[in-house]
């Protein structure tokens, strides 16, 4: 479950500061997202699935959209509709998971 600090809003500054170190996340309406490609259809779902697993060990979940071999992750914070730290956190382990691929 996410910290208090995790589930404070970030302002404008702090989003767009965050977003520097998150290379290819933009900010699209309420969420950040970045769409990452594979080189399979299985290799996709693997990385979707690894998220999933990311997701439910921080009880934070992404939405995610499969199209054949690219996975777009959105994250925000449903409760608040707004983008967190708890969200900028998630989005930092997926890139890390993106870069083992």
């Amino acid at each position: 479950m996410a910290t208090e600090a995790e589930n404070r809003v970030l302002d404008d500054g702090e989003l767009a500061d965050a977003l520097i170190d998150l290379p290819g996340w933009e900010l699209k309406g309420k969420p950040i997202a970045k769409t990452y490609e594979f080189t399979s259809f299985p290799l996709a779902i693997e990385f979707v699935n690894q998220i999933a697993e990311l997701a439910e060990k921080h009880n934070h979940h992404p939405d995610m959209q499969i199209n054949f071999r690219k996975v777009k992750v959105l994250c925000w914070t449903h409760k608040f509709n707004a983008v967190t730290q708890a969200d900028i956190n998630l989005a930092k382990e997926v890139e890390h998971l993106f870069e083992k691929h």
